[in-house]
């Protein structure tokens, strides 16, 4: 048991402290799960035409045939072009002359031009949406891709900063700083003038989604106990963010305007602000700072809370001079330092980059499935609740390495089987995407926790945030798998799940954790499979601080 484990193993596992604890944390978690996938409902392309003005002189048949038919990529049938009318001279000229289309005139004969007049849209399921508002369509269809990219580019950047500035100034602070900045951000983008502007704004959004999420989960990880511990990293944080992503859909069908969907997904924000004098900082940091007292006063306020008589000494003096002596300042080049944790830290960031553009590639498809787009967004949320508890059933009682790869292959060969469905078959199609999510967020609840547990104390955060930063170029272009449906529609499947069938093999290169204690110093960490020959640090070894503390010290730690 690591020394900081041993020291307040007299607090219990679950008591009124660490409920609190819990689900404080857990719960500041929902607004990331309707803020980083609202896209699917603000971004969605309502069917669209091209504008035939009102005082072009056309007869009632003209009118209704002046749009020409093209064949769609999805289905073979033939519907009104989306970006092209037919010339609106040639065809007045056509309706002067009393001629008929398609009895007189061959419509295949007449040319075509673009929509110069701009565009009609459906109202009928969306009020607006940015795209029918800034015309993202035909040739500016580029835009709608970019925009879910430009704030993934926003979380990138977020886990570069927030991982360092968490390791540097505390787990606390963090968390509720880019909380802020989260909801303030948002809250600005409702009064976007235009769609540069809109994805400035957005861009800021992302750098606080990712920011007080990693900062909430390292924080409960590091405060928990290890069985509690266990549930948080995978259902805990996890089960919130997906009640986040149910209540999403159903915001969405009630407020149809994205404007005020943006507002009414910004308030909530606005409640999470009185949590910061009920959510405590880490005592495990505070440790690794040498901030000793601030640590013990914690831990001894929990012990009240929790209804316990903590004992006189709770650190030892030779564990506080340890914990100072980690007082050294890390950052992310650590991360690659020495051989061992280079091979964990680039073979981590294959795995989540590659789960990354799976998860988030099938969660922004719900809009493009076949049937009601909110209906599918609140079933794709749906399948995510099973999965995190499936996560936590697994990590508790399973090898993670063996748990990242199964979920990962299966998720994989289930899109891949995608591509075999007959076209008629839509119900079957769906049921496999679905369970191919399922696979793959279980795997993304799994290798949160995975990752926390394979990094040292003094570089937690750091390395769950550089993970993070490494996922997100999968973030990144996950809009553009989708795109790709314009091409191809098993294109993107047989991409992802080749792609995602892959990674589950690399995961088997990682260094097991199951049963090992939570390292504090790099020195602790697991080796990596063929690379490094250190013995492991193990709950039955006794590493040699520990030795100097039990033969120099008789307090209890």
């Amino acid at each position: 048991m690591t020394d900081y484990e041993a020291a307040t193993a007299f607090l219990g596992e679950w008591g009124s402290f660490q409920q609190q604890v819990f689900f404080l944390l857990c719960l500041s978690t929902v607004p990331n799960g309707f803020t980083g996938l609202s896209i699917v409902f603000l971004a969605d392309t309502p069917p669209h035409w091209c504008v035939v003005p009102a005082h072009v002189n056309l007869t009632a048949a003209w009118r209704n045939n002046s749009i020409p038919l093209e064949e769609d990529n999805h289905s073979g049938d033939l519907l009104p072009s989306k970006c092209h009318r037919y010339k609106l001279v040639d065809i007045q000229s056509f309706s002067e002359r009393g001629l008929l289309p398609g009895v007189d005139v061959n419509l295949s004969n007449v040319p075509k031009e673009g929509c110069l007049d701009g565009w009609e849209y459906d109202r009928s399921v969306y009020i607006s949406t940015i795209v029918s508002e800034w015309d993202l369509v035909c040739d500016d269809r580029w835009k709608n891709p970019l925009t879910s990219s430009l704030f993934f580019f926003g979380v990138l950047t977020g886990s570069f900063i927030s991982g360092q500035l968490s390791d540097r100034y505390g787990r606390k602070i963090v968390l509720f700083v880019t909380m802020a900045v989260q909801t303030v951000s948002t809250f600005i983008q409702v009064f976007s003038p235009s769609w540069p502007v809109f994805c400035a704004v957005f861009f800021v959004v992302g750098v606080g989604q990712i920011s007080n999420y990693v900062a909430a989960f390292v924080l409960g990880t590091e405060i928990l106990g290890p069985r509690v511990r266990i549930v948080y990293s995978t259902a805990g944080v996890s089960l919130f963010f997906g009640m986040g992503y149910m209540l999403l859909p159903l915001f969405a069908f009630f407020i149809r305007d994205w404007r005020m969907l943006l507002l009414g997904l910004t308030l909530p924000g606005f409640l999470y602000a009185p949590l910061w004098w009920y959510v405590p900082e880490s005592p495990r940091w505070l440790l690794s700072q040498g901030r000793v007292a601030e640590a013990e006063a914690i831990v001894r306020n929990a012990a009240k809370r929790n209804k316990i008589e903590p004992p006189q000494v709770i650190f030892s003096p030779l564990q506080k001079e340890l914990q100072s002596d980690r007082k050294k300042t890390h950052n992310i080049c650590d991360l690659l330092r020495s051989r061992n944790i280079r091979w964990i830290s680039i073979t981590l960031w294959l795995v989540w980059n590659i789960l990354t553009i799976a998860y988030f590639a099938l969660s922004l498809n719900t809009a493009n499935l076949y049937g009601n787009a909110y209906f599918n967004c609140f079933l794709s949320a749906l399948v995510e609740m099973p999965a995190y508890t499936l996560s936590w059933l697994m990590f508790r009682w399973c090898s993670r390495r063996l748990t990242l790869f199964s979920t990962l292959f299966m998720g994989g060969l289930f899109l891949l089987l995608i591509q075999l469905i007959p076209a008629n078959l839509i119900s079957l199609a769906i049921t496999l995407e679905m369970m191919g999510k399922f696979a793959v967020t279980t795997a993304f609840a799994i290798v949160y926790a995975y990752t926390a547990e394979l990094y040292p104390t003094v570089l937690r955060n750091t390395a769950v945030g550089a993970c993070s930063m490494a996922s997100r170029i999968g973030s990144i272009i996950a809009p553009y798998f989708i795109y790709l449906r314009s091409y191809s529609i098993s294109l993107p499947y047989i991409l992802m799940g080749s792609l995602t069938v892959l990674s589950g093999l690399l995961s088997l290169l990682l260094p097991e954790s199951y049963g090992m204690p939570l390292p504090d110093t790099i020195t602790h960490m697991q080796p990596f499979p063929g690379c490094c020959r250190k013995t492991p640090y193990t709950l039955t070894q006794t590493t040699e601080e520990e030795k100097v503390a039990e033969r120099k010290s008789p307090a209890v730690l």
